[in-house]
Parts: C-alpha cells; structure tokens; sequence
C-alpha cells in the first residue's frame, strides 16, 4: 500500500502526517492490501477549475474525490470497506484521488477554531471514505460517514500522541544516561486534535451528484 501525496499549493503542509493518516484510514477499512492512492494539494485557482468542471459550480472547494470507476463495487448499495479486495487478487490497484485545496482549508479552520493542518486531517479522512464508498446525501449516510471520520480521528490522534510519547521517553531516558550536570532537555508533545465534527463546505464525489 502507498499513499502518492503531491504539494502543488504553494503552502507549507505537513504532508508527512497526511500520508500516515490516509494509510491508517486504509488499514482501519479493511481495504486491499496493495490498495494505492494519490492526495494533490492545490492552490484556488487550481481547486476552482475543477470544481466548475465537475460541479459546475464557481470558485474553488475543500476536497473533491475520484474514485477509479473500474473498481467500484457492483452495488453502491453501501459502503464497500474492501474497495478492489476481488478475491485472492494480490495485483495494486488505485482507489482514486484527493484533492485537498489548503487555502480553503485555512479559512474554514479559521471558522472553525482550530489549526489548518486540523483542517487539513478532517478533509484527508472525509476524502479517502468518499473513495471507499461513503457519502453524506441523506441523513442516515452523513451520521454513518461523519460518525466514522471522527472515530477514525480520534483513533488516529490518541496512537500518534502514544507513539509520541513513547519517543520521547526513549529518548529522555537515552539523553539521561549521557547528561551532563546541569543541562537541560526538552521534549515535545504529541499531536493533539480539535473538535473533529463539523459540516464540510464543499467536498465532492461521483454520487455526491
């Protein structure tokens, strides 16, 4: 599994900490095991075309996805958390694209009274479910999906804060045993979230039409 994750947007991203999530989401779901997919970041005007050419609706968006028609299921009945799982099938497939415009995400995160890269996590998670099937049309489908992209947050967060600390534990105790007197250490903190559940400005998929 690979997550392909290009910055074209012009603003410093942690793109790093987007691709760990979108693979966590991926593991989480069940997917393919050698499920790829690829996370674009553009600027406004890029976000703009594509949001006219698709929606037809002026003016750029937070998140649009495209899933790979060839491997949606038979059925959009439901959620499909195997996307591309055929059997023993082993060979890569691509479940889609995301395409994240962070400017956007700035000012929604402004709104909302938390961190752009906060913002720009929600958007990731609420992009890779539109590719694994999920949408937010009618009541009953935005509870499910939005119910999952906070679990799937929340999760992500508490592993990445445990893993973070136990980092930096590692290395107190490794700075401790080489301390001279007197010196001093620091240490960080891990990744901490805001409020995960807001409603998404824009986002776009397929069945969102």
């Amino acid at each position: 599994m690979s997550v392909d994750i290009n910055n074209e947007s012009g603003v410093v991203v942690d793109t790093s900490a987007l691709r760990e999530l979108a693979q966590y989401v991926i593991d989480s779901m069940e997917t393919h095991p050698l499920a790829d997919l690829s996370m674009l970041l553009v600027d406004e005007a890029h976000m703009a075309n594509l949001h006219e050419k698709w929606m037809e609706e002026p003016g750029p968006t937070d998140v649009l996805s495209f899933p790979m028609d060839e491997l949606r299921p038979h059925s959009m009945a439901g959620p499909n958390r195997a996307r591309g799982r055929d059997g023993d099938d082993l060979e890569p497939v691509l479940l889609g694209d995301v395409v994240i415009c962070p400017q956007v995400a700035a000012a929604q995160a402004k709104q909302a009274g938390h961190s752009t890269q906060a913002e720009l996590e929600l958007l990731a998670v609420h992009g890779v479910l539109h590719l694994l099937g999920y949408d937010h049309a009618d009541p009953e489908e935005e509870a499910e999906m939005f119910g999952l992209q906070n679990d799937l947050l929340r999760d992500w967060r508490d592993e990445s804060a445990e893993n973070s600390a136990a980092e930096n534990s590692a290395a107190e105790n490794s700075a401790a045993e080489n301390k001279a007197p007197g010196d001093q250490s620091v240490t960080g903190e891990g990744r901490v979230g805001p409020a995960l559940c807001h409603r998404l400005g824009g986002c776009w998929s397929p069945r969102s039409r």
